[in-house]
């Protein structure tokens, strides 16, 4: 198993990306932190790592943690949740992240300030928070981010700027940590992911049911979006020790080349398929 004796944590990893990072992470051997707002949500994916691992009390793969990310001193309770219970810490990965629909015309200070806080400070803080055990333990921070952080959509203004200043935090810290700290820090940008959480806000925005089954090629030209899962594997390899010496990375998970890509002039729409509901 490719992360056999490691620890990480794993914010936002009730749903979507993150809990599928944190289910990939177990089933290759690590233990988790799993973070969430909802204490129902996160219990669920405690519960079902350890129950998938056969783990009793005293060798649990996933204990959880429900905290606002934001609220002073929750990172050192999630770095010193993950010591108390496995002993050590090797890995943090930054999921969590907050996406309001704003554009130049609807963010005003309180929305900026808060997007900035959950998706660049709070990554930045956690990173800070857990560097003794990750020097210890020549560990790793792995960041997700968005394509989105090379321009973004119009009404993704906020976002798409936190995303592109994690994106500098990454390169910087990449550098700065793997020279002084023997710690590696990288990112990956995923594309269009289809996480339930996606497939939600697509139907509040008036689309239909089955808007995953009748997309333009443009978008995907696999004819499917992302799946969380496949997220999750990439991790892994950032996660593991396969990753050698690479820090200050930025790789892009998308289908298409993203930048500089010059989409066909006729588009045509994929063929239905059934609507795949992912964690």
């Amino acid at each position: 198993m490719r992360l056999a004796g490691k620890v990480a944590i794993v914010t936002g990893s009730a749903t979507g990306i993150g809990r599928a990072i944190a289910v990939r992470c177990v089933a290759e051997g690590a233990r988790v932190v799993i973070h969430g707002l909802e204490a129902d949500l996160v219990a669920e994916v405690v519960a079902e790592l350890n129950s998938k691992q056969g783990a009793t009390r005293e060798s649990a793969s996933a204990v959880g943690h429900v905290e606002e990310l934001t609220l002073a001193g929750c990172p050192d309770r999630l770095v010193a949740l993950a010591v108390s219970s496995f002993g050590r810490l090797d890995a943090v990965v930054n999921n969590a992240a907050i996406v309001p629909a704003a554009d130049i015309h609807t963010t005003d200070a309180a929305v900026f300030h808060r997007t900035l806080a959950v998706n660049t400070l709070v990554p930045l803080l956690l990173i800070k928070a857990a560097l003794p055990h990750l020097r210890a333990a020549r560990g790793c921070a792995l960041n997700i981010g968005s394509v989105n952080a090379y321009s973004g959509e119009p009404n993704l203004l906020p976002y798409s700027i936190s995303k592109g200043g994690l994106m500098t935090l990454t390169r910087n810290l990449g550098d700065t940590l793997m020279r002084e700290d023997g710690v590696r820090v990288n990112q990956i940008n995923p594309g269009w992911v289809l996480t339930a959480n996606e497939i939600r806000r697509k139907r509040e925005h008036g689309l239909a049911d089955d808007w995953p089954s009748h997309l333009p090629r443009e978008f995907c030209p696999a004819g499917r979006l992302l799946e969380p899962a496949e997220i999750a594997a990439a991790a892994v390899f950032w996660l593991s020790d396969e990753c050698g010496p690479v820090s200050g990375q930025v790789c892009e998970l998308e289908q298409h080349p993203f930048i500089g890509r010059n989409p066909p002039k006729n588009i045509t729409t994929v063929p239905p398929r059934p609507l795949q509901q992912s964690t």
